[in-house]
């Protein structure tokens, strides 16, 4: 998420990008999330999530105006009666997200995305002119494991999408910056599906759009283990990390990676490593302010306050080099990045205050 993220297809053999991001009319849910990135340092949070089947809100739109310094966030999260899926085209999936009373998203053949989105208070129209695919060799962070039949699935469709974009929101008045009514913008874009989300994962974000890079990592408990995937993408080195590598079996042993999770202290470490690079990461924000709930899918449909997230959160990246070819080798250190106003997610059982009964 997302993280989701609510707003967080299984297809053999070579397949276009578009088709992981595109509807499954297999699965058990479905979420799009898109956080943008104003250049007035604000961001927002838009999430297109379905439970088919669910007896309790089956459907969300959920939308979160997120100013720079975090404070006074602006949320809303519409449950509507249906959300319907339609493919504009066979070949490509290109498809669209027809929400009666809303609005739309449109996912076009070549990549791009569009949206328009109507409520009584806010309003969000966005068109993107390009899209950075998760690798140039890979189109999903999943890589063939895609093909499995995990509980859950995470796609990134775009690291890095600009845009133009309008919006309003009338209920905020002057607190409502001229500059963030309409201009140019990027966004991220991910996309979850299968059963429902897991007992517990984590979410880091960060891009510098200026530089062409950035650092995106999922995961949690998942069938047993715990388990991460992580790209870090820069003009000149381009890693990921998954298992069997960023893996912790039965959720105690794991020769290549270690994890530390501190919700009271707003922090998340994680160090993994393969045969020839390690990567340490280390994400943290501050408690107050910035952090905003989020709902999460379930079979039973939409739970209020499920995940966390904070925009204001730094990423520090550390990556080394396996000095020979030996497995004992030593690690060299051949780059360090910082992320500022990054994003960090906590959910499920990493966030202890979860619930519908919680104080926001």
């Amino acid at each position: 998420m997302t993280v989701l993220r609510s707003i967080k297809i299984i297809i053999c053999g070579r397949v276009s990008k578009m088709e992981h991001n595109a509807p499954h009319s297999g699965a058990k849910f479905e979420g799009w999330y898109s956080k943008f990135d104003l250049s007035s340092g604000s961001h927002i949070a838009l999430i297109i999530c379905s439970v088919p089947n669910a007896s309790t809100r089956p459907h969300m739109v959920s939308f979160t105006y997120y100013p720079k310094s975090g404070q006074s966030i602006f949320q809303r999260e519409h449950f509507v009666d249906n959300i319907k899926h339609v493919t504009t085209d066979d070949d490509s999936k290109a498809f669209e997200l027809r929400i009666p009373g809303l609005g739309y998203m449109r996912a076009e053949s070549d990549g791009t995305t569009s949206y328009s989105l109507k409520a009584e208070d806010w309003s969000f129209e966005a068109r993107s002119h390009s899209f950075t695919a998760w690798r140039q060799d890979k189109s999903t962070p999943e890589g063939w494991m895609v093909n499995l039949p995990f509980p859950l699935h995470w796609h990134v469709h775009s690291l890095c999408s600009p845009c133009n974009f309008k919006l309003s929101i009338s209920s905020l008045g002057d607190n409502f910056p001229p500059v963030d009514h309409h201009g140019r913008a990027t966004f991220h874009q991910e996309k979850n599906w299968a059963n429902s989300f897991p007992d517990a994962h984590m979410w880091v974000q960060g891009w510098d759009a200026s530089n062409n890079k950035g650092v995106c990592l999922a995961g949690g408990k998942i069938m047993g283990q715990t388990a991460y995937m992580l790209g870090y993408r820069s003009p000149t080195l381009n890693l990921d990390f998954v298992p069997p590598f960023s893996v912790s079996y039965l959720n105690i042993f794991s020769p290549f990676m270690n994890v530390a999770i501190d919700w009271p202290t707003r922090s998340f470490n994680l160090s993994v490593s393969n045969y020839f690079y390690k990567l340490e990461l280390k994400a943290h924000a501050p408690k107050e302010p910035g952090w905003f709930g989020l709902a999460s899918p379930f079979p039973d449909g939409h739970r209020h306050n499920f995940c966390r997230e904070s925009f204001l959160a730094t990423i520090e990246v550390k990556v080394s080099e396996r000095d020979g070819w030996m497995p004992w080798s030593a690690w060299k250190q051949v780059r360090t990045e910082t992320f500022e106003n990054a994003s960090l997610e906590f959910a499920g059982g990493y966030y202890p205050e979860r619930g519908e009964n919680k104080t926001e």
